[in-house]
């Protein structure tokens, strides 16, 4: 089974966009966002997913992507 790479990272240096700054925008604590930028989350609402989609105006496949498993 694969897993999901979070890309927040990379949109957040395209933005010029600190985490914090984010985390703040978001409504989400610093420790929570941490955990979402180095993919460690277990589930994320829906509502974060829109909320990071319209703060960094970008699509939710910009966010993640679906990595395979070497088998």
């Amino acid at each position: 089974m694969g897993h999901l790479v979070f890309n927040i990272d990379v949109m957040l240096a395209k933005r010029k966009m600190s985490v914090t700054e984010l985390a703040d925008r978001v409504g989400i604590t610093l420790a929570n966002m941490s955990i979402l930028k180095t993919g460690k989350a277990k589930a994320i609402k829906v509502s974060t997913i829109e909320a990071l989609c319209d703060i960094l105006k970008c699509q939710p496949g910009d966010l993640f992507e679906y990595e395979e498993e070497d088998i």
